[in-house]
């Protein structure tokens, strides 16, 4: 059996119009391969945890990652852990991008009604698990759109140089058409 972790951006959950099209995607086209989205709070500690626990459940069944926003740069540090493949969709790349602006206020959930205010404690624990080297980078698809308004999809074209690479025009920070890549993505992630 295979596994297939998807890991959603911040503040977002498995409710995520992406995260629902790989789902729909395996059960129509990839059955055999087991789905999972877990639900992740946007305390970095607790994810790193989460994620951790899950992808060790997992081991040594083959596992394989798609990461979105906030979820490529967690899947970036489980591919490096674990020695694991993963497709990144506008990934963050710098996690001091999620700065200042975002500490000490209430931040609520795009999809439920959970809450939360992250401290400089926070801000310390997700730097701390930054990949700042890439040693694997065959195990990498990075696909970004140019018209990402949320993070610069310059920066992940510099991290990911050597790794595989889909850059289109355009777009939005939510990878607009992503759907159309999904086979894509599985095959590549299989592929290894």
């Amino acid at each position: 059996m295979s596994h297939l972790v998807y890991i959603h951006g911040f503040l977002s959950s498995p409710a995520s119009l992406k995260a629902v099209q790989v789902r729909d995607w395996l059960l129509n086209h990839r059955p055999d391969i087991t789905y999972h989205c877990p639900a992740l709070t946007a305390y970095p500690g607790q994810t790193k945890h989460s994620l951790e626990r899950l992808v060790e459940s997992l081991l040594p069944e083959p596992v394989y990652l798609m990461g979105s926003s906030l979820g490529g740069y967690w899947a970036t540090w489980l591919v490096e852990k674990y020695g694991l493949r993963a497709v990144l969709i506008n990934p963050l790349v710098k996690p001091e991008l999620l700065g200042s602006e975002y500490l000490n206020i209430e931040l609520k959930n795009y999809h439920s009604e959970d809450s939360y205010t992250l401290t400089e404690v926070d801000a310390e624990i997700l730097l701390a698990a930054n990949v700042s080297e890439i040693k694997l980078a065959e195990n990498y698809w990075l696909m970004v759109q140019t018209g990402d308004e949320t993070l610069d999809y310059r920066l992940a074209i510099d991290k990911y140089s050597t790794s595989r690479q889909l850059v289109e025009e355009g777009g939005d920070h939510s990878f607009q058409g992503f759907e159309r890549r999904i086979g894509e993505a599985i095959d590549f992630l299989l592929k290894g």
